[in-house]
């Protein structure tokens, strides 16, 4: 039982960050990641499925491996962010954009801060 709950959640995961791959506000590899993880307890072949899949399958590794992020992965993260940061404050206005804000401020330190 529990590995079919394993299995359900990396699913969720993998379609969200599947939706995360067209919108460009939602991130793919933070998912993906989830997944990875939900799939290691629940579906050890799609685990592996997803750590050989062309696109996302080195970025997945290179975290497992060495907790690392490549810097062409951080600058898509942090325009991604600033992007967000902008369309906020242009729709939603001041003291909104704030929280949009402190996010990149916080996740945008910590992603910079990673190995490459």
């Amino acid at each position: 039982m529990r590995r079919h709950i394993w299995t359900a959640a990396g699913l969720t995961f993998v379609g969200i960050g599947a939706i995360g791959a067209v919108l460009p506000l939602l991130p793919t590899v933070p998912f993906l990641l989830l997944a990875l993880f939900c799939f290691a307890r629940g579906n050890p072949v799609w685990e592996q499925r997803l750590l050989a899949h062309p696109r996302y399958g080195p970025v997945l590794r290179d975290w497992r491996a060495r907790r690392a992020i490549p810097r062409r992965a951080k600058w898509a993260a942090l325009i991604a962010m600033a992007f967000s940061v902008l369309i906020t404050g242009l729709v939603a206005g001041w003291p909104w954009v704030l929280i949009p804000l402190a996010v990149m401020a916080i996740t945008g330190t910590w992603i910079w801060t990673r190995k490459e």
